[in-house]
């Protein structure tokens, strides 16, 4: 079933609904108005004083005495029933009912009268002796045949109601999903020619206006997330380019290997071995991006000074080769975050300051409340360069001829983005070279 029918189906329902409603109202409180009209007329003449002069000629309504044995006072056709004859008896209080006979409809009040009642009677006022019930009759015939052409009516008015709400429905259902009809043709052609750069109108201030908005909003942040593969993609290929065109010139000069002395051959080979191990941290650092924003896997309280206690004894391993003095200072907080991506983010942190501080240097690592800093005594880095620091690929001049990729501190960009927090570099005013400072909501016991 499709949206259009479905809009129809229910404008037509809801307005079945309310005139079949309204009729059942209308007849109802016809039939109520009339039958209680009646019914206070014969109440009012069951409660009158017996009159000896009463008329018992039918004149539109009558009344009758049944007695016990079930005869009648005068004789009349009605008939006498259980329901009569259990008033008559004493067994039952007043009843009004509609009753049939003859073709004729009547409405019916039966009294009950105590032992020993006066009544009107043909020579004039009698008194009888047993329990007896007292007949009042109404015709009502007329008002039956009034009802029942007040069904026919509305019966009529409804169907003409639902045809009308049926020829609505179609006009409101093509009215009100035009607008949404053309959303939908516009979203189609974007899905189309794939033109990421096409916008909605927005319109008005309602909902068709605020999905314009939204898909505005999707088809930028589209846009946007395909911009950064392409500019991904073409970084990385011309950071591979350098290793790769090193690698096949050294391959080349192997070919030549019985030319070369043991020392030339060494040092082709170590050279060979580094480009590779510079391809292997560029592809790792590469996967590492990949994974976007929001990395998998459920957060979880750790304990920041554990964390860099760890990373910083694998960077000490690399600072002893040269002579680099590695301080910590840290005091125990709490995080929530991923430990692989934690401890990624404060190793390349580390990795990048054994790579600027010169030999016999040091590096300062603080942590406290949720705060991780970490500075080097190397050249530290420029204020030109610092808006450039967390780029994709990005080295300044003076490390362009350091191992690396330049990704490692977009790796921390990333993942402190994605628990919430901040990093920041400046100069560190103690040791004089880069200090990078991550702050992380501090999880309170």
């Amino acid at each position: 079933m499709t949206f259009r029918t479905r809009v129809i189906a229910a404008t037509v329902a809801a307005a079945a609904i309310a005139v079949i409603l309204a009729c059942f109202a209308s007849y109802f409180t016809t039939r109520s108005a009339l039958f209680h009209s009646v019914d206070e007329s014969l109440i009012e003449a069951s409660e009158q004083t017996p009159n000896p002069h009463y008329d018992y000629r039918p004149v539109g309504s009558y009344s009758e005495i049944v007695l016990p044995n079930g005869q009648t006072l005068p004789s009349s056709n009605v008939p006498v029933d259980a329901a009569i004859m259990s008033v008559a008896k004493g067994k039952s209080k007043r009843v009004i009912r509609t009753v049939s006979f003859d073709g004729q409809d009547y409405r019916e009040l039966i009294a009950p009268l105590p032992a020993n009642s006066v009544v009107a009677c043909s020579t004039g006022v009698c008194q009888i002796s047993t329990t007896s019930a007292q007949l009042y009759i109404v015709d009502i015939t007329g008002e039956v045949t009034e009802l029942s052409h007040l069904v026919a009516t509305l019966m009529l008015v409804a169907a003409g109601g639902l045809l009308l709400a049926l020829a609505l429905g179609f006009f409101l259902a093509r009215q009100a999903l035009h607008p949404l009809v053309e959303v939908t043709n516009e979203i189609e052609t974007v899905a189309t020619t794939n033109d990421l750069q096409y916008r909605l109108k927005e319109g008005d201030e309602d909902e068709l206006g605020r999905l314009r908005r939204v898909f505005n909003r999707l088809l930028h942040t589209v846009e946007s997330s395909q911009t950064l593969q392409r500019q991904l993609v073409l970084d990385a290929s011309h950071e591979l380019r350098t290793p790769l065109t090193s690698l096949r010139t050294n391959a080349q000069v192997l070919s030549r290997a019985d030319e070369l002395s043991p020392v030339e051959l060494r040092q082709i080979t170590d050279d060979m071995v580094t480009q590779v191990d510079e391809l292997a941290a560029l592809v790792s650092d590469l996967g590492e991006l990949a994974r976007g924003e929001r990395s998998e896997g459920e957060l979880e309280v750790l304990r920041l000074d554990d964390a860099i206690d760890e990373c910083v004894e694998t960077a000490r391993t690399y600072a002893r080769i040269r002579d680099i003095t590695i301080d910590v200072d840290v005091e125990t907080s709490r995080v929530r975050a991923r430990h692989d991506r934690l401890n990624r983010a404060i190793s390349n942190l580390l990795t990048n300051a054994v790579k600027f501080t010169p030999v016999g240097g040091t590096i300062a690592v603080r942590s406290a409340h949720g705060t991780v800093s970490v500075a080097d005594s190397g050249p530290g880095i420029s204020d030109d360069d610092r808006p450039f620091v967390f780029d994709r690929f990005w080295r300044s001049p003076s490390a362009r001829s350091l191992p690396g990729s330049g990704l490692g501190l977009s790796i921390v960009a990333q993942v402190v983005a994605e628990i919430d927090g901040t990093v920041s570099v400046e100069r560190d005013p103690a040791l004089g070279g880069a200090r990078v400072t991550i702050e992380l909501p501090e999880v309170l016991d």
